[in-house]
């Protein structure tokens, strides 16, 4: 069983890391210092890489006055390239000058800028270009904040995608294979594939490392993790028995999503950024609705729950 902070104890980061929490249409941060260097795990998405880029410059800066001497930016790695997770790569690359290192699996993806592999197109999502240094794949350690990590496979959110595992000081940084309540969409099995599996594995491999504190992609840092284990399994189970639950699931994140980005759309065209968006076209095929009308359905959805609103025409994020 994964370690569990005691009770009314919260856990503490390594000195040597910083996590950055930020929202749901860019990814969390962690940044990793030693000597005079500093690596960035994840970028965030490309409508945040200017703020990102400036909010790296800060924080920089401050450790420059904390330790008495200049920190610079020697790398970016790279969990899994969703955009919500790379989209700050290109910017950050340029304005830091330092290499971007990348899963092994989609090299070939990153080399040939294959916008469906990468799923940026198919989820009508946007990423600018970058180029990948170097490459990590499951077995190798990734040295950050002067720790070394291992690196393990995590399928199921993403088949490529990857976590960071510190046994010495019983932290993991899970990307969106673990969050505090939950994990992140199976885009797998919204394809006629298999992820719920490579899900469940992804679950009892975490459950049986030393873990104390998980860093994850989205929302806040925790320690409880027997607690998160369990919701996530129990998460993982409804999906199971009901696939089409986790279909819809996913078209209203998808659908959030866009919103975030654009902020706001005429109700009527809601598909027309979606045309190329092929995974939340065969979403709706699972659902049982037409494009169109499952758009409309995930709006009205999201409408109700208070995460977007309808002001004449326009649908608008809340």
């Amino acid at each position: 069983m994964s370690g569990v902070t005691p009770s009314g104890t919260a856990p503490v980061l390594p000195a040597s890391l910083q996590f950055i929490e930020r929202d749901w249409l860019s990814s969390n941060q962690v940044l990793g210092y030693e000597g005079d260097t500093a690596i960035v795990v994840d970028t965030g998405y490309a409508k945040h890489a200017a703020l990102t880029v400036e909010l790296l410059r800060r924080l920089l800066g401050q450790a420059r006055a904390d330790r008495g001497r200049s920190v610079r930016l020697a790398g970016i790695v790279n969990t899994h390239l969703h955009s919500d997770h790379c989209g700050g790569n290109q910017a950050l690359g340029e304005a830091f000058d330092c290499p971007i290192t990348i899963p092994a699996a989609s090299a070939a993806d990153v080399a040939a800028w294959d916008e469906a592999a990468l799923t940026h197109s198919t989820t009508g999502q946007r990423c600018a270009r970058f180029r990948h240094a170097a490459t990590l794949a499951p077995g190798d350690t990734l040295r950050l904040g002067g720790l070394d990590w291992r690196v393990m496979s995590a399928p199921g959110h993403d088949p490529k995608s990857l976590v960071f595992h510190c046994e010495r000081e019983a932290v993991l940084i899970s990307a969106d294979a673990l969050w505090e309540h939950g994990f992140g969409v199976i885009f797998p099995e919204l394809d006629g594939q298999s992820g719920f599996d490579e899900q469940q594995s992804v679950l009892e491999m975490i459950a049986a490392l030393p873990v104390e504190l998980v860093l994850p992609g989205h929302g806040r840092a925790f320690g409880d993790v027997r607690a998160a284990l369990d919701r996530a399994f129990t998460r993982l189970e409804a999906m199971r028995a009901d696939p089409r639950r986790h279909a819809r699931h996913a078209l209203k994140v998808l659908v959030k999503f866009l919103l975030l980005d654009l902020e706001r759309i005429e109700a009527a065209r809601l598909a027309e950024p979606l045309r190329h968006a092929t995974v939340m076209q065969r979403t709706a095929a699972l659902i049982g609705m037409s494009f169109e009308v499952a758009l409309g359905w995930a709006a009205d959805e999201l409408v109700a729950q208070g995460q977007l609103r309808r002001d004449g025409r326009w649908l608008l994020n809340a």
